[in-house]
């Protein structure tokens, strides 16, 4: 290996280094452009061997050979490529059996019995010589000046290439950094989007999720529960249309306009026809947005029970399961996308929910969902799986929609949120016994 005499060749040393690990070449794989160039070179010289080297630290490594016999490095001895990124012009031994520069290299002194040697540098911009392109000959010879220029400009075209996939790189390194934020802005967008946690609400068991379909992009789905002035208690969940960040300004709009229109009359119908006027008044023209939603509003009662008051906008139903592991489907079927039509109508249905019974509410990236053989989940398959679970808890019910999710995998292409509510079930008067 050569060794620098002075500070100031480390210096230059660590800076050719530096450039070499700059181009992230060492150690890769073939490619048929340096291959072509190695073959290209053999041709000029009429040569049996060629090769495209980059000289490391220690070793010699050929991105490229022709004729070298499977060859990939060799050390950095000095008389060969180790000595000809010293020089700035093409580097030649005629006759290696001779000169004294290269008698002792193993190539020379051993297989494959190298007698000649031509060189050109590979030089970058800033003029470190990163390795060279070479042609070896098994017999003493001399260059002409043709060949020689030809080399050089194999060399060139060599460098040509390492800049074109240094920019490859520096492209590829900065769009997955251009990614990585997009998802980061994503993800604290989102966050903004959703309530930070659900309120502790008396006598009610409260859960929510939100699954997201693509790491990078934010979705539109979006849920709330929050309590009213009387005592009672408002939710809603839904869906707008579209992604981005156009998707985030509309669900943004919608969570607090819903929020607002709640304050002053509570009665869901009126909340989403709110919403309505709201959504036509902000997007007039040719780009209207719409949405979907669910609206309810909970009423405690002394026995333990919540009168449940829902109303919906184009969303798919909400599921109530009974105490007697039934399923089922509160039907808002009717009600009309939300900021789209002249005079939408929405539904309105009431139930209650007694202790022990429990609701899910769900955006439409979970029943439209496919299982491994292509069929859609749809509201049965959601429907059924819930019957076979038997969830009775919020937790419990969100837990049972996560495994199905998860079961489902692939087939999950659009984001999904995920609110439930559950009374628990009222705990049996202790007996005589067990006072």
């Amino acid at each position: 290996m050569l060794t620098p005499s002075s500070g100031e060749e480390v210096s230059g040393e660590e800076a050719r280094l530096a450039a070499v690990r700059r181009y992230q070449v060492l150690g890769t794989a073939p490619d048929g452009a340096f291959d072509r160039i190695a073959a290209l070179a053999a041709r000029v010289f009429d040569a049996p061997m060629a090769s495209v080297s980059v000289v490391d630290a220690d070793r010699v490594w050929f991105a490229a050979t022709h004729g070298l016999g499977g060859i990939t490095q060799i050390g950095r001895d000095p008389g060969l490529c180790a000595s000809a990124i010293l020089h700035g012009e093409p580097y030649v031994v005629p006759d290696a059996r001779t000169d004294p520069r290269t008698l002792s290299h193993p190539l020379v002194r051993g297989e494959p019995w190298v007698r000649f040697y031509a060189a050109a540098p590979i030089t970058t911009r800033d003029g470190q010589r990163l390795g060279t392109v070479d042609v070896w000959d098994t017999r003493p010879r001399r260059p002409s000046d043709d060949q020689l220029a030809a080399l050089q400009d194999l060399a060139a075209l060599v460098m040509d290439e390492m800049e074109l996939r240094l920019s490859a790189i520096r492209t590829v390194a900065a769009e997955r950094d251009r990614r990585a934020d997009a998802e980061r802005l994503a993800r604290t967008l989102q966050r903004t989007l959703l309530p930070p946690a659900l309120p502790v609400v008396p006598g009610l068991q409260a859960a929510a999720a939100y699954h997201t379909a693509s790491a990078d992009e934010v979705g539109g789905d979006f849920y709330d529960l929050f309590p009213l002035d009387d005592g009672r208690w408002a939710f809603f969940i839904g869906d707008v249309c579209g992604k981005g960040a156009d998707a985030a300004a509309l669900t943004s709009l919608t969570r607090y306009t819903l929020r607002a229109a709640a304050i002053y009359d509570p009665d869901p119908c009126a909340a989403l026809a709110n919403l309505d006027t709201v959504l036509k008044g902000e997007y007039q023209g040719d780009d209207p947005r719409h949405c979907t939603a669910l609206f309810g509003v909970l009423d405690p009662a002394p026995d333990g029970s919540f009168a449940l008051t829902l109303a919906g906008g184009g969303h798919p139903p909400a599921l109530a399961l009974r105490a007697d592991a039934t399923v089922e489907a509160l039907s808002t079927a009717g009600g009309q996308l939300i900021g789209l039509l002249p005079r939408p109508r929405f539904v309105r249905t009431t139930t209650r929910l007694r202790p022990g019974e429990a609701l899910l509410m769900y955006t439409d990236g979970l029943i439209e969902a496919h299982a491994p053989d292509g069929t859609m989940l749809g509201q049965d398959g959601l429907t059924a799986h819930l019957s076979r679970a038997r969830p009775r808890s919020a937790d419990h019910l969100l837990s049972t929609v996560d495994e199905l999710l998860c079961r489902l995998g692939p087939g999950v292409t659009d984001d999904t949120a995920l609110l439930a509510l559950s009374v628990p079930p009222r705990l049996a008067p202790p007996t005589q016994e067990t006072r």
